[in-house]
């Protein structure tokens, strides 16, 4: 309701003056909701700007880690367990490659998605990684490739072990197994 009101007459409006000239005009108020574009843009703007100079100086990639289809029925059942697991496998399998393959340390940001562009049960991982990685002894920047950031088939074979290793645990611990039994009472 508020945002479609922004800067019409039906949030009423005030009276602008130059301070200088007296020069004035009516201007209608603004809703002031944080997801308004009208009211925000300068907001995210200077937002965005003060995140970019956080940012290391390098590229960046872009990974997605998807679930297959045939795990869907666990994590729809137990997903605090299995999402926090599926978490855990790709933060590991992205350190245990960069660890062996980059020789360093590195960081990212990861961003849980569970439903697809058609609103189906979807989850996946978007993870945001900087071009490289500190040596593993801490006194330098090692830069990864400008074309790929880490082995795929290495990581995707790698994630794949961690998940599945991950889920049998919990299974076998009754973490997720006993959560389908009260489902299905």
């Amino acid at each position: 309701g508020d945002i479609e009101a922004c800067r019409t007459e039906r949030l009423g409006g005030h009276l602008e003056v130059c301070p200088d000239c007296g020069f004035s005009r009516g201007a209608y108020n603004s809703c002031r909701n944080r997801h308004c574009p009208k009211c925000q843009i300068l907001k995210q703007a200077l937002w965005a700007e003060a995140q970019e100079a956080l940012l290391l100086p390098t590229l960046y990639f872009q990974l997605v880690f998807t679930l297959p289809a045939q795990l869907h029925a666990f994590f729809r059942r137990a997903p605090e367990v299995c999402l926090t697991l599926f978490f855990e496998a790709v933060a590991e399998a992205l350190a245990d490659v960069a660890r062996t393959k980059l020789k360093a340390t590195i960081g990212f940001t990861l961003v849980l998605h569970t439903w697809n562009q058609l609103l189906g049960f979807h989850p996946h991982l978007h993870c945001v990684v900087p071009s490289g990685g500190l040596a593993l002894d801490g006194t330098r920047w090692i830069p990864a490739s400008r074309r790929f950031f880490l082995p795929v088939k290495r990581l995707r074979k790698l994630f794949r072990g961690k998940l599945l290793a991950k889920l049998e645990r919990a299974l076998r611990a009754g973490e997720i197994l006993g959560q389908l039994d009260e489902d299905l009472a």
